[in-house]
């Protein structure tokens, strides 16, 4: 039987630095607030003349770079992001030309936010197997630094800039590469993270950029609450359903969102912290492009060998969640 195996990995995130204590001369805030809350000390920002497609090219070449494949090859292009470079066209378009993609290859963007990584993977596995593919590459990209309010601390303190990709391949070997993956939404909690303006519902005017509704707004302690449940559910559903145990679960990779987050739901499968791969620290939320800069900066520690279980976790706006396992 066939698998689809990730074949290359890479990541980028921007020059530049902004550190807690930076943050303290900009709202009233102290590094011991931010990271007692969030387990973050600093977060990449990138600059004005960086857009996502920007940060997603110099992670997607890095991807290619480590699979020993150029553009020419792919086929399949998905780029997950909550702040594409524009409302139309698609940011995986911009990629697509600038990279070099041929324009037969299939290229779009998915809007599942914090989760969009897991959902890009199900989505070229899925793919690939047909037949239809051969190669894909999926990127996870955000540049949130564009859609924070920099004048509220609940908010501007947890997000960063940065990108991560993978590069996909089919190969003719049984039991390696991507297991399986469990995704969902539930669209009830929907309002707990999101944009009010700026889309159909309330299109952007002056009245919305005096109200600040073109920014990001958050429910802190519901998304905490549910978060921790959602990961819960699908992580122990995608071990059990493969008759594995979390014993047998080398690395989990949860999306980068708030070190709290994290040690509940380590503590609630049972599994060591140290068996979580946790970077918040330096990178603070990325969103789409958490994991991947996590399963990158994994791969060059050493912390992924091969015939090692990897389990990817996230929760994101919309509600989204999700799981994917992989076996190196």
């Amino acid at each position: 039987m066939a698998s689809v195996i990730i074949a290359g990995v890479g990541a980028y995130t921007p020059e530049r630095i902004l550190t807690n204590a930076d943050l303290c001369k900009m709202v009233d805030t102290s590094d011991e607030w931010i990271r007692t809350r969030s387990g973050i000390s600093e977060r990449h920002i990138a600059g004005p003349d960086e857009a996502t497609s920007d940060l997603a090219l110099k992670a997607a070449a890095a991807a290619l770079k480590d699979a020993n494949i150029s553009a020419s090859e792919v086929d399949l292009l998905i780029v997950a992001t909550a702040t594409p470079d524009y409302p139309l066209p698609s940011t995986a378009c911009v990629v697509q030309h600038k990279l070099g993609i041929p324009p037969h290859a299939t290229a779009f963007d998915i809007a599942a936010a914090c989760s969009g990584f897991v959902y890009a993977l199900e989505i070229a596995y899925g793919q690939l197997l047909t037949g239809r593919y051969k190669c894909a590459l999926i990127i996870g990209a955000e540049k949130l630094s564009s859609i924070v309010d920099w004048s509220d601390r609940t908010t501007c303190v947890l997000f960063g800039d940065g990108a991560g990709a993978a590069v996909l391949k089919k190969v003719d070997q049984d039991g390696i590469g991507i297991i399986g993956s469990d995704l969902g939404a539930d669209g009830e909690l929907a309002e707990y993270l999101y944009i009010p303006a700026g889309g159909s519902r309330c299109p952007s005017s002056a009245k919305t950029v005096a109200e600040k509704s073109q920014f990001l707004r958050m429910k802190g302690k519901e998304i905490f609450k549910n978060a921790v449940r959602v990961m819960e559910t699908v992580a122990r559903e995608m071990v059990e359903q493969h008759h594995l145990t979390f014993d047998q679960i080398n690395l989990v990779i949860p999306h980068q969102a708030n070190v709290r987050i994290v040690e509940a739901l380590a503590g609630n499968l049972g599994v060591p912290l140290e068996r979580f791969y946790v970077n918040i620290d330096r990178f603070g939320n990325t969103s789409s492009a958490s994991i991947p800069i996590a399963l990158d900066e994994a791969r060059r520690a050493g912390r992924i060998k091969p015939g090692d279980y990897t389990l990817l976790v996230a929760f994101g706006a919309g509600f989204t969640y999700g799981s994917t396992l992989i076996r190196w």
